[in-house]
């Protein structure tokens, strides 16, 4: 079996790490990840500046782009021979709920999937991860299960996994993305030069985050797994617009 490794956190990531050299006791690893921290990247494509490619060591590479770059590059022509499957992280923090639409972790697993590839996408909960080992460990078991009994082609796993002791998680459960509430007010300060400058506020805590979600799972100590689609077409709500444009 071959494995793409890729993530947002950039090569040299602790989570990388940790999830490549458990991946290569079960499989071929290519690990192709950005050159530096792309976190809230997304899907965006780098389409008005060359990408460069560097080598490590032997199927090990980083990039001058973003996690979806990595993943289209090493898919569209740089390998040789396509992987059987895309797994990215472990992020250095949680991708649950609504911060799928701008995790740069998920974006490099739903890459995988439009180019044909079953994805992974995993996560470490926590901004100050210490057991990315009970992640990468978690990652292996979820490929193991792939490959003996795969899913439809159209899913992605998005895991989210608590930051503990492998022997301390509360199980694997299947979820729902929750919903946060509205992020934290922006950050208003200035430059040494006294130009005004501004951060992004922290995301907010789960509002949609009971029984059934992936918020609910990681409370209590356990895995997170949530099936991902790209389709983004609210499906019951055809009928009604169709109506209110002939109207």
């Amino acid at each position: 079996m071959k494995i793409l490794v890729s993530n947002d956190d950039g090569y040299m990531a602790k989570g990388i790490i940790a999830l490549a050299e458990a991946l290569s006791e079960i499989a071929d690893i290519i690990l192709m990840a950005p050159d530096r921290n792309h976190s809230g990247a997304s899907n965006s494509l780098t389409l008005h500046s060359p990408l460069r490619v560097h080598q490590v060591e032997e199927n090990r590479y980083f990039v001058n782009g973003t996690p979806s770059d990595c993943v289209h590059l090493a898919l569209s022509g740089y390998l040789a021979d396509d992987p059987d499957i895309v797994v990215s992280g472990v992020n250095h923090g949680a991708n649950l709920g609504d911060d799928v639409i701008y995790s740069g972790t998920v974006a490099a697993a739903m890459e995988g999937r439009f180019l044909g590839l079953p994805a992974i996408a995993v996560s470490l909960v926590g901004q100050h991860g210490k057991h990315f080992d009970t992640a990468a460990r978690v990652a292996c078991d979820l490929v193991k299960r792939l490959q003996s009994n795969p899913l439809p082609g159209d899913i992605i796993l998005n895991v989210n996994v608590p930051d503990l002791p492998f022997d301390r998680l509360a199980g694997v459960e299947i979820t729902r993305l929750g919903f946060r509430h509205r992020s934290e007010p922006l950050v208003k300060n200035f430059d040494p030069q006294g130009r005004t400058i501004y951060w992004i506020g922290p995301a907010g805590a789960g509002q949609d985050a009971g029984p059934g979600t992936d918020f609910e799972a990681i409370e209590r100590g356990a895995v997170a797994v949530t099936p991902l689609k790209v389709d983004l077409t609210r499906h019951e709500a055809l009928p009604q617009l169709r109506d209110w444009l002939a109207a």
